[in-house]
């Protein structure tokens, strides 16, 4: 299983809405703010699987 690339597309309270990148029709889906760097915010692109996240340049 590879890891995939998100952009933080909303944050509301304790949870952030990520668009997969390398999807064609990705929806966004719901991830809890613990599960990110604390440094995320709205347009950040993250790399991750299996709930574990990494800030990507």
């Amino acid at each position: 299983m590879e890891p995939h690339e998100y952009v933080i597309a909303d944050i509301q309270g304790d949870y952030a809405y990520l668009k997969q990148l390398d999807a064609e029709n990705a929806e966004l889906f719901q991830v809890a703010m613990a599960l990110l760097p604390p440094t995320v915010d709205v347009g950040t692109k993250v790399s991750g699987m299996m709930g574990m996240f990494e800030v990507v340049e």
